[in-house]
């Protein structure tokens, strides 16, 4: 009889890698991951974070506008981006993400194809309701309830 060894689901495993990408962000106002997803695959990653070469928030202080940090890329758009440089389509991906998409994150979800939107913190943000925007553009969105996992005793 073997013994079964419980295993975490892919919302789990794809949620946890978002969280430890965004121990990379820069943006000293919030931390945010993502991990774009197809077929189970990794295709993408991003966090908040100053283009390259650009001074970053943590080293000389966000840019406030309008109550949101303008110095930083979120982490959508880096994910988006770094797919496009490679040339990797992301129709039809998966979004993990640590937080809701903002609404101009939401508006660059939907015309990079994302059919689904996985996320832990809710976003509230000013400019429209975001979640009204996705359910029109027919994407799914999923708050998860996720859980860490100690694997290492």
């Amino acid at each position: 009889m073997k013994n079964k060894t419980k295993r975490i689901n892919w919302d789990e495993y794809f949620m946890q890698i978002a969280e430890l990408v965004s121990s990379r962000s820069t943006c000293s106002k919030i931390s945010v991951g993502c991990v774009i997803t197809k077929d189970r695959r990794i295709i993408g990653t991003g966090y908040n974070g100053s283009p390259v070469g650009l001074p970053h928030c943590a080293d000389e202080g966000c840019i406030i506008y309008n109550n949101h940090c303008i110095r930083s890329l979120h982490a959508e758009v880096n994910a988006i981006l770094q797919c496009a440089m490679h040339g990797v389509s992301t129709l039809g991906s998966v979004i993990y993400i640590t937080h809701l998409p903002c609404w101009h994150c939401s508006l660059m979800l939907i015309n990079a194809g994302v059919r689904k939107i996985s996320y832990l913190n809710d976003y509230i943000d000013d400019r429209g309701n975001q979640l009204e925007l996705l359910n029109e553009a027919d994407i799914d969105v999923e708050k998860i309830n996720f859980k860490w996992y100690n694997f290492g005793g």
